[in-house]
């Protein structure tokens, strides 16, 4: 388990100075309720028999916005004094919490400027300005949260607009801290461990301390997309750290630094920390929708990801613990068009699909000795295509169980004396050369594969392009819209060795997060000439 064994003391921190009494004090005192619901603690009995123990989701993403940030942001909006009030509000937001805003703007009769960044899922900006109508004027800019809440902080600076910010305000840590009073409200019986989303911490702190200070008994673990995990090496470092990138999958949680209060809380109340990665939140996505037929977003699904992953680890270390489990499900602001990326990679999440590349001889009953080594499992991809007279490569996914099927698969291949790569657990296989099987080409002379990803948005692809050195032939390119707010491109580029230093120095001007792939067991396998 990736977590957090103890917590360092606290140094003094004027500006993180909130208290749990003071928050306490907070909580009970917000006015989430003008605008807010309380939610469905709501059993999940697949998930429950499936694992042996009590399993419920806190369904946040039932409120009027379909997210918990509401409550945030009305809190902080509804203390505002008359000068603030005459003045306006901004806020910089990836979606859930510039909703918020808006409907507490319109309830509020407060005009609010909302930064949102360029990348912003289409469903999420229509909803913003349907909240707000007339209360809300929406700035687009850059490319992440960062790059908007820079912009949001120059025009409070011009304008003297009050900040209400998505995490790191007492006030809004407080009526994010309403979610753990009412489970703890709906659920006096014995609870193990409350799971929680996180990006910049707001909802994480508010939630541990409300749940620390009633019932220090109860765990609170933090769950945190891989490749956005801000507050997690925090707290293994010691003091708050700034990721160079944030991945975009889980968009909602996407922050490169966490805030100085929330950070400060998390150290003292918040027992672990989890990460997991994007297939075991596709997984956890189709799980809550088959518990409750609603499909929540990639951040909203991150608790019951980490909460299976938590079980499954207990489970494997043999130990068996008692009460409830609950899972904060915190919005439910799905792009539609990203379902089919998330269905695609829920089986894999789940462990209910198996990725190989296997080579065989190319000779007569070899391709039989292949179908009889799988038996009867039911094969979810197959490629092949001859370009060797001696071997033949096929790409296969395979439907299993659980990761012994995979293992057992493994040395059924191996009994037949077949080469094989598990490319289960492998993104590049995964994104990119399943649909690229039988690419290879003797053409292909001093070609280097690079992954790309950039902002999917009007000219995001024709810009690559254009930076192109003239002399510089693609000889490979993968692109598929998967309908999120970023793309993923493969690209094999012939670059002659004295050009490489070259290279190197348009990849880094180039402006997007790039990877080498030229030494990856699997192209090499598969496409390099």
């Amino acid at each position: 388990m990736n977590a957090v064994s103890s917590k360092p003391p606290v140094q003094p921190d004027g500006q993180s100075s909130l208290s749990e009494e003071e928050l306490l004090r907070r909580m009970y005192a917000a006015r989430v309720y003008d605008v807010a619901r309380e939610t469905a603690l709501q059993p999940a009995p697949l998930l429950s028999a499936r694992y042996g123990r009590t399993v419920a989701l806190k369904r946040e993403d039932q409120q009027p916005v379909f997210s918990f940030k509401l409550r945030g942001a009305y809190n902080k909006m509804s203390r505002l004094d008359p000068t603030q009030r005459a003045c306006g509000v901004i806020a910089a937001s990836a979606g859930n919490h510039a909703q918020g805003v808006a409907l507490a703007a319109a309830k509020l009769g407060i005009r609010a400027v909302i930064v949102m960044p360029v990348t912003v899922p289409r469903v999420k900006l229509d909803a913003v300005r349907r909240i707000g109508g007339d209360s809300v004027e929406v700035v687009l800019c850059g490319n992440s949260y960062s790059e908007a809440q820079a912009e949001a902080l120059r025009l409070q600076y011009a304008h003297s607009y009050t900040v209400v910010h998505p995490f790191d305000d007492p006030d809004v840590i407080a009526g994010q801290a309403t979610i753990g009073l009412e489970i703890l409200r709906q659920h006096p019986g014995p609870l193990h461990a409350v799971f929680v989303p996180v990006g910049g911490g707001g909802l994480l702190a508010g939630v541990a301390a409300c749940i620390k200070s009633l019932r220090p008994e109860v765990k609170v673990i933090g769950v945190q997309a891989a490749d956005s995990d801000a507050m997690a090496r925090s707290l293994e470092t010691g003091d708050r750290v700034t990721l160079d990138e944030v991945g975009l999958f889980s968009d909602g949680t996407a922050v490169k630094q966490v805030g100085v209060r929330t950070y400060a809380l998390c150290r003292r109340h918040v027992d672990a920390m989890l990460r997991v990665d994007t297939d075991a939140i596709c997984a956890a996505i189709r799980d809550v929708f088959q518990e409750t037929r609603s499909v929540p977003e990639p951040a909203g699904a991150l608790a019951l990801a980490g909460l299976k992953q938590y079980i499954a680890e207990q489970q494997a270390a043999g130990e068996e613990g008692e009460g409830a489990m609950v899972a904060i499900v915190s919005g439910a602001n799905m792009n539609f068009d990203q379902l089919r990326f998330v269905a695609e990679r829920a089986e894999v999440g789940e462990q209910h699909e198996a990725v190989f590349a296997v080579t065989v001889p190319e000779q007569r009953g070899s391709f039989r000795r292949f179908c009889a080594t799988l038996d009867d499992r039911s094969i979810t991809e197959f490629n092949y295509r001859v370009g060797d007279a001696r071997q033949a490569h096929i790409f296969v996914g395979v439907q299993t169980a659980n990761r012994g099927e995979r293992e057992a698969l493994i040395a059924a291949f191996h009994a037949q004396d077949f080469g094989v790569l598990d490319l289960t657990d492998d993104e590049l296989a995964k994104l990119h050369l399943r649909h690229m099987v039988g690419g290879r080409s003797p053409l292909a002379q001093d070609e280097q594969l690079y992954r790309f990803e950039f902002p999917e948005r009007p000219g995001a692809l024709t810009r690559f392009l254009g930076h192109m050195h003239p002399d510089w032939n693609i000889s490979l390119f993968h692109y598929r819209n998967q309908g999120a707010d970023y793309g993923r491109i493969l690209v094999g580029i012939q670059v002659p060795p004295h050009e490489r230093e070259l290279f190197q120095r348009f990849l880094e001007t180039l402006g997007y997060p790039y990877r080498n792939e030229s030494d990856h067991s699997a192209y090499r396998l598969l496409l390099q000439g």
